[in-house]
């Protein structure tokens, strides 16, 4: 090949993009990514340019055999830090008339104004894909009690950091708005943290680094449990503590108000249970930093409530935001969000 056809065979390829189409699937009650590539000649790398896609509902339980198109409508787009050119597109289900599909909660989401800010903890265990333990684990027994795991450093009571920094690395270079990383209180366990301005775009990203997370997995046999449970015992589950505020919560300056908010959540628990994520009675125990399922409370740095007021709301004179402590680490952010808002908004002020 000569220099003159190399380089145009170069130019050729570094003009076309990978993009990773990803979406929920129709799974109840916990619904699970999917995602495949469309490669496009010359993408400028914008939202508006990524065309509307086609997939197979009947293969994901979004439709029938007989009448199977679904549509899939780009609403983010970050780079792929794993691909030369490459795309990952966050997007919605749409039936094939255009409509949402019914497994698409973030249309249902009321908050077009991004008033609603919202910062997702997001807890996993990292599993061996051969043992199917969580790391540090040995086969046929337990390590030591949790206790020493927490925020570790040294080899004998952290496991997986380079897995975990990887994937805070590439979630940075996706551009999203990653806040940290920490090791949990069980062993194989960890954390991390986004936050953003405006529900949907917060339950984008907790998806995409979610994607990213299971992504890497493949690279290094592990798989990655959500189950906020998995581990039964003296053994502390997995949640998504959703951080969240709004205009009045951020300015108001008022205990009162509040407490009007929190206590608007006391009559909806079922609701918000309901799409707080599947085996999650298995975690809110009241035991390990939880509240019991049945039971609803909220206080001021109380990590055993059902909502915790930050002691710097407190500290700032009644402004800032609320922790509800209840999401599983299954739960969708999209409903989660969407539930938290719809309450808060209910609220006698």
């Amino acid at each position: 090949m000569t220099i003159f056809k190399f380089i145009r065979y170069k130019t050729k390829i570094m003009s076309r993009s990978k993009l990773e189409y990803i979406w929920l699937d129709g799974y109840k009650p916990t619904q699970n990514m999917r995602s495949k590539t469309k490669v496009l000649e010359n993408f400028s790398g914008k939202l508006e340019d990524c065309p509307v896609w086609s997939f197979d509902g009947s293969s994901t339980k979004q439709a029938e055999g007989g009448s199977s198109d679904c549509l899939l409508k780009p609403v983010a787009i970050y780079p792929d830090p794993d691909r030369i050119n490459g795309f990952l597109v966050m997007t919605e289900v749409l039936n094939a008339d255009g409509s949402p599909h019914d497994s698409n909660e973030r249309a249902t989401i009321d908050d077009d104004d991004n008033d609603f800010w919202f910062g997702f903890e997001q807890e996993y265990f990292l599993f061996d894909r051969i043992t199917q333990l969580p790391l540090g684990f040995p086969i046929g027994g337990y390590p030591g009690p949790q206790g020493m795991y927490y925020c570790s450093v040294g080899g004998k009571n952290t496991h997986g950091r380079d897995f975990v920094e990887e994937h805070a690395n590439q979630c940075i270079d996706a551009g999203l708005n990653f806040e940290g990383i920490n090791q949990e209180v069980a062993s194989g366990q960890w954390e991390f943290q986004l936050f953003s301005k405006g529900a949907k775009k917060a339950g984008d990203e907790i998806w995409v680094a979610r994607y990213l997370l299971d992504r890497l997995t493949e690279k290094y046999g592990y798989y990655i449990e959500y189950h906020p449970k998995p581990i039964k015992g003296d053994w502390n589950g997995s949640g998504m503590h959703a951080n969240f505020s709004n205009t009045l919560l951020r300015t108001c300056g008022s205990k009162a108000t509040y407490e009007a908010v929190c206590e608007a959540f006391r009559p909806v628990v079922d609701e918000h249970i309901a799409v707080y994520g599947q085996y999650n009675e298995q975690r809110l125990t009241g035991e390990h930093e939880t509240q019991s399922i049945h039971e609803f409370s909220y206080g001021v740095s109380d990590r055993g409530a059902s909502i915790r007021i930050p002691i710097i709301t407190v500290e700032k004179g009644w402004k800032g935001w609320l922790e509800d402590r209840r999401p599983a680490s299954n739960g969708d952010p999209y409903k989660i969000a969407g539930r938290i808002i719809k309450t808060v908004k209910s609220a006698k002020i």
